[in-house]
């Protein structure tokens, strides 16, 4: 921890800020969210179907409005972004914890999802352009800083939440407060396209960077074939706790094993994120490092297959065990394999992008892998269901495997084509594509 803590400090001010920052979102974000649907549906009483309907908001207005952030970003400057999130923010988690009418819950709940399509282009698109050369070893240490926030998150939440839900929200809301006035008062200004040897001229309206942007293929088939290392990380939140759950019921022993689960994949990363990032960059490619990253998140779901096989213990420990290790080492294996593959995925969309709109390249990634996420997830909930049924409940994490290979030769096939090479930069988008 102190040679991760140095190495932050190698960085410029504005860099090290916006890691804290990103550990700060997480920690507000991770202290309201996991606990939103039970105050909803238990202290305010709201139908099960209004519940979805006002988480479903905050996933559609940030999924939907990425593009959107990432041009504000580019064209207004990333620190206006970056503080327009957080006052939006603000008033988001102040009204879910204070409102009591689902319209102004349902506005909450857009308001908070907003606020992430704001800020997280930007703010990435600003670790890029200041990090420059390091960005790489910059974004591993990001992940780090995001990391801790979701670790710490939930257990302040878990705290706060016990005492009164609407605590936790102001206590949220608070947090973002104050980070917003930190963000006024030390962030730098910072504009993208602010390349020296750019000539001045009108600027090219949103809709032609647009165009410009989807005339890059590269860079889409690049976001294709990364939604699916998406899918795979999202089911450490869905199909490996349902896996716990269905095995040890909903009791303490399904809680212990599903908190380990979290704590396996987000410890890992916080002690060994640097440490597998400097092993890759000096050994590897940023293709072959995509590569291989997604197939050990393929790896990932070999031993829930396996497990598939094995009897099921009537109870006990052995039952216990059974739930607990066979997920605790896929998650272990889908954090190694996010630590290995995050960093140059952060990159390759700045190469990919020329150095130009990068933050509007940030918003359409992320939207795109935000539908992916969507589908994949609904896929892989009606699989699990379905595989049950049949009794080949094997069947979806074997499918879920195929998926990382899969999407593993394609950034191969790209690795080896050459489109995984940086544009010139400063060219048009539109000189990218293939």
């Amino acid at each position: 921890m102190k040679a991760t803590l140095a190495q932050v400090r190698s960085y410029e001010r504005s860099v090290q800020l916006l890691m804290v920052n990103q550990f700060t979102i997480n920690l507000g974000f991770y202290m309201l969210m996991p606990y939103l649907a039970t105050h909803l549906a238990g202290s305010l009483g709201l139908a099960g179907w209004t519940v979805g309907l006002i988480l479903g908001v905050r996933n559609f207005s940030q999924q939907g409005m990425f593009l959107i952030g990432g041009t504000l970003a580019d064209r207004l400057g990333y620190k206006p972004m970056i503080i327009a999130g957080m006052v939006l923010r603000v008033i988001g988690f102040a009204t879910l914890g204070l409102a009591g009418s689902v319209p102004a819950l349902i506005a909450a709940s857009a308001a908070t999802g907003l606020a992430g399509a704001l800020f997280n282009p930007a703010t990435r698109a600003y670790l890029a352009a200041d990090a420059g050369e390091r960005r790489i070893e910059a974004f591993a240490l990001f992940n780090v800083f995001y990391q801790a926030g979701i670790l710490l998150g939930p257990l302040v939440g878990m705290v706060l939440t016990g005492v009164d839900f609407r605590l936790t929200c102001l206590v949220a809301a608070a947090i973002f407060a104050v980070l917003g006035i930190v963000q006024i008062r030390a962030l730098p200004a910072r504009r993208g396209n602010d390349t020296p040897d750019r000539e001045a001229g009108p600027r090219e309206g949103v809709f032609a960077q647009w165009r410009g942007i989807l005339a890059n293929r590269p860079f889409l088939l690049f976001s294709c074939a990364m939604v699916g290392s998406y899918v795979m990380t999202f089911q450490v939140y869905l199909a490996l706790p349902l896996e716990v759950r269905r095995l040890v019921g909903e009791g303490s022993s399904g809680t212990a094993a599903v908190a380990l689960l979290f704590a396996v994949s987000g410890l890992s990363t916080v002690l060994f994120q640097t440490r597998v990032t400097a092993w890759c960059k000096a050994r590897m490619e940023p293709g072959p490092a995509l590569t291989r990253g997604l197939l050990v998140m393929a790896a990932a779901f070999l031993p829930l297959a396996a497990a598939a096989a094995l009897p099921v213990p009537d109870g006990g420990i052995g039952r216990w065990l059974l739930a607990a290790v066979p997920p605790a080492l896929s998650a272990l294996l889908l954090a190694l394999g996010t630590m290995i593959a995050y960093p140059f995925e952060m990159d390759t969309i700045v190469r990919l992008s020329g150095d130009r709109l990068v933050a509007t390249h940030y918003g359409l990634y992320n939207t795109v892998c935000g539908v992916g996420i969507a589908l994949g997830n609904l896929l892989t909930g009606a699989a699990l269901d379905a595989a049950r049924a049949a009794g080949i409940s094997a069947l979806p994490w074997l499918g879920l495997a195929v998926l990382g290979v899969g999407c593993a030769a394609a950034l191969h096939a790209l690795h080896l084509s050459g489109r995984l090479t940086s544009a010139p930069r400063g060219a048009p988008a539109e000189t990218t594509a293939a």
